[in-house]
């Protein structure tokens, strides 16, 4: 009766006393040692009370265990690996020097190379860019600038300012029947100094038969740098060659092939067909048309005239008009400055 009297002020006090709190874990644990003492005067519902409590803890241990570990995963899906593989890119113990690779001088060109950047060299100040007064580039929606079918390329025929192209570079102004000596085109010829100088091209002659147009530009004798014309009658099935033009608006563009066949007939844009062709896989875009096809030594022996395409694009098929050719009417066109379209 004494130890029953003295537990319960004791009791009642814990409770009068304020702030005073168990947590989930505190109650649990002093029911769970009240059930291990097995004391016989412990009430039947105080034991269910310890033991319920018991089986909720682990419980709910047990789904937080489960949300840790659904959170972690959660979190971890939320930065995606490009972040992940950035934290593991930093080292900072790196030098600079350590990570750099050794640069190697790029030495002398081969024999092959060197040949071929001497033959461009040489002969790009004789190739100009030729535009149709008629057109101007355009912007599209996308922001590009659009080259129109009239641009092309022509060279420089003589040092009287004579330039060869080809009919359909000018064939829009030329639709419209201009007299002769009026200005048919605006032509860029590359200076020393690599600065494009630009001059009015009046029209000399054209034959729309052939796809040739002569024009003349009144510039000053020191910028002009005529072509050297080869002989295309002894030209070989697989020799090397080197078309230089300005295809897409890009000027003075530079590419190599071979000449892949010859005598082809050549349908040009003019809308006739011109025989005894020179086939070669260099790559001819618009824009190169009216541009020199060169030999090996340097020497023009075709324009570059037509592609067979299905895209509008290389496709390696690239046609030009043999030098032979090129040397029976352009002489005729100065001469006689005549349009044979017109007098067809």
């Amino acid at each position: 009766m004494h130890c029953f009297a003295c537990a319960a002020p004791a009791a009642a006090a814990a409770a009068r006393a304020p702030g005073r709190r168990f947590g989930r874990r505190r109650v649990v644990v002093d029911c769970v040692a009240s059930a291990d003492r097995n004391v016989e005067g412990t009430p039947p519902r105080l034991r269910e009370a310890c033991e319920l409590s018991e089986i909720s803890s682990k419980t709910l241990l047990f789904a937080s265990k489960r949300k840790i570990l659904a959170f972690s995963a959660f979190c971890l899906c939320l930065h995606s690996s490009r972040y992940l593989s950035a934290l593991a890119l930093g080292d900072p113990t790196v030098k600079i020097e350590d990570v750099t690779p050794k640069i190697f001088p790029s030495g002398p060109l081969f024999p092959t190379e060197k040949r071929i950047t001497e033959l461009f060299e040489t002969n790009t100040y004789s190739v100009v860019n030729i535009f149709d007064a008629t057109l101007r580039p355009q912007l599209n929606v996308t922001g590009v600038v659009e080259i129109p079918e009239g641009n092309g390329s022509g060279v420089v025929w003589d040092a009287s300012g004579h330039i060869v192209t080809n009919y359909h570079v000018v064939g829009n102004a030329l639709s419209k029947n201009p007299k002769l000596g009026e200005v048919v085109a605006r032509v860029n010829i590359l200076a020393a100094e690599g600065i494009q100088k630009n001059f009015e091209g009046i029209l000399i002659g054209a034959d729309r038969a052939k796809d040739l147009a002569v024009l003349k530009v009144d510039a000053p004798s020191d910028i002009l740098k005529p072509i050297i014309v080869g002989q295309s009658s002894a030209l070989k099935v697989g020799q090397q060659c080197l078309a230089i033009g300005n295809p897409f608006g890009f000027d003075h563009t530079l590419t190599v092939g071979v000449i892949s066949g010859l005598n082809r007939d050549i349908f040009s844009q003019a809308g006739v067909t011109i025989g005894g062709g020179i086939q070669t896989d260099a790559a001819i875009n618009p824009g190169n048309s009216g541009g020199p096809l060169l030999d090996s030594k340097g020497h023009m022996i075709g324009i570059n005239t037509a592609i067979f395409t299905q895209t509008g694009t290389s496709a390696g098929v690239g046609f030009a008009i043999q030098s032979s050719t090129i040397l029976k009417i352009v002489p005729q066109l100065i001469q006689s400055g005549k349009r044979f379209d017109v007098l067809a």
